[in-house]
């Protein structure tokens, strides 16, 4: 039997792989070309599909022509000249072929549709506006077109060739698992899905999409893990007659509120910051307090959450419930304080993301 897979996201920081400034110079410059690009073809897809999911809507129009959006070598019917897949592709390479790489127009195609064909009910009914693209949306890209994927000479970054543009990573002293997924796609072990480039404040970055296998654990479906998230305890979790408090108010909301009542000193401070070099360098260290927090934050959640799942997985549940979870968020909508200082969204999405990469089924309540 097929092994169950999921897709892991990492974003790595990319540097071209050149010491001349004007080989530099001109790929940024080809990057934020095709940004450009990309921006206006994805607006324009949106646009067109909506009109002709739309198009029976336009009684205006004679009775002669008779509305049904096929191919018209296929259906009696057909007003299209192809599937409806191909007409949005067939517009961007009309108006952007040569400008571009049509493997990037073709997975921005396809990837938007998918999109539009999940959210047009909730569009129909009014419940969610057309997505609206901005200047700074990634450039996917299919993996064939990387080449040449082998480890730098100090054996810590990796270098390849993605449209005939040379990048090197730059992981810098990063302890997750880019190096070690890296190394594995190199190897053949791992593979590289549909992934993007984004570009921001003039940095370059590979939103790899990676395809790994799920992992194997011996789950009881008759067992059941009932989790509720809270300020007072971050995670407090029921499997069978054992419950466990996982992290508590004190080592988490005051340790946060330490570091923002930091934020407000230094904050009043900055006015009397040396200035010289511009805002940034005047808002440096309130800036360095404010990764700070964030950092802080992320760790402790990706720890409660990796204590649950490893809870869920020792006891072997393989349903895991996250009691009045909705609930509580419409609450923290309300309420300013929990708001700013409970990361219910993110507790959440780690929690999902573990357990599905744990083959862990996740009910929110």
């Amino acid at each position: 039997m097929e092994k169950e897979t999921i897709i892991l996201n990492r974003k790595i920081q990319l540097l071209i792989d050149s010491d001349e400034v004007e080989v530099i110079k001109a790929a940024k410059e080809q990057l934020y070309s095709w940004q450009r690009i990309c921006f206006r073809a994805a607006n324009m897809i949106m646009t067109h599909h909506f009109v002709q999911e739309h198009v029976k809507d336009f009684f205006y129009l004679t009775q002669e022509i008779k509305l049904k959006l096929a191919d018209e070598k296929k259906e009696e019917n057909g007003i299209l000249k192809s599937s409806r897949t191909n007409t949005t592709y067939r517009l961007l390479s009309n108006h952007f072929k040569g400008q571009i790489p049509t493997n990037i127009l073709s997975n921005l195609n396809n990837t938007l549709i998918s999109y539009f064909n999940k959210e047009k009910m909730a569009y129909w009914k009014g419940e969610k506006s057309l997505r609206n693209y901005k200047k700074t949306l990634p450039l996917p890209f299919g993996p064939r077109v990387i080449s040449s994927l082998s480890s730098t000479p100090d054996n810590k970054n990796f270098s390849f060739r993605l449209f005939q543009i040379p990048f090197r990573t730059y992981l810098g002293k990063d302890h997750s698992d880019k190096k070690v997924l890296l190394d594995r796609i190199k190897n053949g072990t791992l593979r590289l899905r549909t992934s993007s480039i984004q570009l921001d404040k003039g940095k370059v970055f590979l939103l790899a999409a990676i395809q790994i296998e799920k992992d194997q654990y011996a789950l009881d479906t008759s067992i059941i893990a009932e989790a509720s998230l809270s300020i007072e305890h971050p995670v407090t979790v029921k499997i069978g007659n054992r419950e466990y408090a996982i992290g508590n108010k004190e080592e988490f909301l005051h340790r946060r509120l330490a570091i923002q009542a930091a934020i407000l000193r230094v904050k009043k401070s900055v006015v009397f910051n040396r200035g010289g070099h511009g805002k940034k360098k005047k808002h440096k260290s309130l800036e360095d307090y404010r990764q700070r927090e964030k950092k802080y934050v992320e760790y402790k959640l990706h720890v409660y959450s990796r204590i649950l799942i490893n809870l869920c997985i020792k006891y072997q549940a393989a349903t895991l419930i996250l009691i009045n979870q909705q609930q509580k968020e419409e609450i923290a909508k309300e309420d300013p304080f929990l708001l700013q200082n409970w990361s219910y969204y993110s507790l959440k999405d780690k929690i999902t993301y573990k357990a599905e990469k744990a083959g862990i089924y996740v009910i929110i309540e």
